[in-house]
């Protein structure tokens, strides 16, 4: 081989790489202005000073979720408020007070992952399609398919955490028969041992 084709080689593989990578950043940062990302301060408040509700009907009031202590002979995991003095004064559970808005952050993070996914995985069958359309120029069709598969895979980080078992079965599925049909349409019968 001489250093012409090379140096052509190298520059053919250094431009698939680019595509594919700048390809996945352009989608992820596009999605990123188009889905606005749930921050956890716009669901729980920050606060300087927290003062924990002692009471269940105090907690549940303020949307928070109590735990009472199976046995009330059962030290408490934290020490007792200083103003307690007797054993009819020993707080009988504890109170979560952000139970209620964690919940309503982590909802919202799940419909934003679920969107995300959804996009991701659009844009990866578009740019397979497209990888398909210019299959007469080999750097383009091989940067457009790796990126594509580049995309299902961070599609399906991202959402992983929050699928269903089902969803998670079709998303390893789908990847499965994207890996089969390239293998078929790329290599077909051409595989040696």
């Amino acid at each position: 081989m001489n250093p012409s084709q090379n140096n052509s080689k190298v520059l053919k593989w250094s431009l698939i790489v680019a595509i594919v990578i700048v390809l996945n950043l352009f989608y992820n940062y596009t999605l990123s202005l188009v889905f606005s990302v749930p921050e956890y301060n716009n669901f729980c408040s920050a606060q300087q000073v927290n003062v924990t509700p002692q009471t269940q009907q105090e907690c549940v009031l303020n949307g928070g979720s109590w735990t009472t202590y199976p046995n009330s002979k059962i030290q408490p995991a934290r020490p007792l408020p200083s103003d307690v003095t007797t054993p009819s004064q020993e707080p009988t559970g504890y109170c979560d007070p952000n139970y209620t808005c964690q919940k309503k952050y982590t909802d919202a993070q799940k419909v934003y992952d679920k969107n995300v996914f959804i996009s991701l995985v659009a844009l990866g069958v578009i740019t397979f399609a497209l990888a398909l359309v210019f299959k007469g120029s080999e750097v383009l069709s091989v940067a457009l398919s790796l990126g594509a598969v580049l995309d299902f895979v961070i599609a399906s980080i991202r959402y992983w955490g929050s699928a269903d078992n089902l969803i998670k079965v079709f998303i390893l599925a789908l990847a499965l028969a994207v890996l089969i049909y390239l293998a078929v349409k790329k290599f077909g019968n051409k595989i040696q041992s």
